[in-house]
């Protein structure tokens, strides 16, 4: 899967979200301009230490974005969308896009879109998720829908066996 970050703002965020592609196994495309430098403390701080194994590729704009990627089926991902992010059939190799947190993905790019924008129901008077926390939920679902490929699906107790 591929999660794409349009003009992402928080450092912690954006780390969040690293360190979720790693643990999945996606990649992240970001789209500049970001509120951040790469280098910045709270950027690694919630990375961890995952953020060196992160396959990551930065943008100029959302043009340069479409012109590396030109075959990308990108769903975006925006409270004004109809469909819910649930209702679709993702593709392993698949684009979700993600807008940054003050403004979401500009309209001017939405409406070119407009069958493949989906969102997360909630309550009508909240505004929106955190960026990282929704972007965890959707990228689950289509993980979820592409049976978790190559992901360990079970765990093993430190110190102790499960009991049989």
């Amino acid at each position: 899967m591929n999660i794409v970050l349009h003009e992402p703002e928080i450092p912690a965020n954006t780390g969040n979200i690293g360190r979720t592609c790693v643990a999945t196994g996606s990649r992240l495309h970001l789209i500049q301009p970001l509120g951040f430098c790469l280098d910045e403390k709270q950027l690694r701080r919630a990375g961890l230490d995952y953020w060196k194994y992160l396959d990551v590729t930065v943008y100029k704009n959302f043009e340069d974005f479409l012109e590396q990627n030109p075959n990308a089926k990108i769903y975006m991902a925006t409270t004004k969308a109809k469909y819910v992010y649930s209702e679709v059939s993702y593709q392993s190799d698949d684009y979700i896009m993600f807008g940054k947190e003050s403004a979401g993905i500009p309209e001017e790019i939405l409406v070119n879109y407009k069958e493949n924008c989906i969102r997360i129901p909630m309550e009508p008077e909240i505004r929106s998720l955190n960026l990282s926390n929704s972007v965890a939920i959707v990228l689950y679902e289509a993980l979820r829908q592409n049976q978790f490929r190559k992901m360990q699906l079970t765990g093993e107790l430190h110190r102790l066996h499960w009991k049989e």
